[in-house]
């Protein structure tokens, strides 16, 4: 393993997973290896996909990334610093919003910022420019249950960035979304990580929007999981138009690729 200052994160990533590994009930009969010595950066600015077969360690390694487990070998480091002492560097967005229902929006947008013992007025502040800016102006007096499925994930979403992180963490955001709202609000996020120059790692069982969103996909193996391939996304244009992307011939590319990295065994049916 690399120390903190020798590792890549110090040469222009935002990021380094070094050889990652995760077992759960280590040295008995019940052993199992989740994944094996995964290394992968995270550059500074960049969107990077995580795509891999069911059960191959997908949310274990972002829990891991997240610094909410401890690996069982190896590190991962966010600006040199090892992931479990680098409070604040990590804020993730979860596939269910987690609003707090008896809150208004703006009182869940400042959630994070309270809790971290910010100054009220300030938190406030901070809050209502990103209600502002990101199209909900309006309802930050309103509650969760008042609001639609993709705006309750844009408070989610702001509410991670409040706190103002280096590296955003999305683990399937908008799985439990309707397709149109999906499309609209993978466009709008791609967007607002790009305007304020984060860098984000995107969890997601989902290829085309790996592929519309990422700038790499990162395609894990079979458990116990390892990195198979990275493929680099490159669709000549990225103006959030999501159905412009997906009739992309190099979209198809992309897919068919990644899809036969997958290498998903699907049994005939009889």
């Amino acid at each position: 393993m690399v120390s903190a200052d020798q590792t890549p994160a110090n040469q222009g990533n935002a990021l380094v997973a070094d050889k990652v590994g995760m077992v759960f009930n280590q040295g008995t009969s019940k052993e199992v290896v989740a994944f094996n010595e995964i290394s992968f950066e995270l550059h500074v600015g960049e969107i990077l996909a995580i795509v891999g077969p069911s059960g191959c360690g997908k949310s274990t390694l972002f829990n891991v990334i997240a610094g909410l487990l401890t690996p069982t070998s190896g590190a991962v480091y966010v600006d040199g610093t090892v992931v479990s002492g680098a409070e604040g560097h990590v804020g993730y967005m979860l596939q269910k919003d987690l609003l707090l229902p008896w809150r208004s929006v703006l009182d869940n947008v400042m959630l994070g910022l309270e809790v971290q013992g910010h100054d009220t007025q300030k938190a406030k502040s901070t809050a209502m420019d990103l209600i502002r800016t990101y199209g909900l102006a309006g309802f930050e007096n309103a509650k969760p249950k008042s609001l639609s499925g993709g705006m309750r994930q844009r408070v989610a979403f702001m509410r991670t960035l409040a706190l103002d992180p280096k590296v955003v963490l999305l683990d399937e955001p908008f799985s439990a979304l309707d397709f149109q709202t999906r499309l609209i609000l993978q466009a709008d996020v791609k967007r607002i990580i790009r305007s304020r120059g984060k860098s984000a790692i995107l969890v997601t069982h989902d290829i085309g929007e790996a592929i519309s969103m990422a700038d790499r996909v990162l395609v894990l193996s079979n458990r116990p999981g390892s990195v198979k391939s990275i493929h680099t996304i490159d669709l000549g244009h990225d103006d959030g138009d999501e159905v412009s992307l997906r009739r992309s011939p190099k979209f198809n590319e992309y897919f068919d690729n990644i899809w036969h990295d997958l290498d998903i065994q699907i049994a005939a049916m009889t």
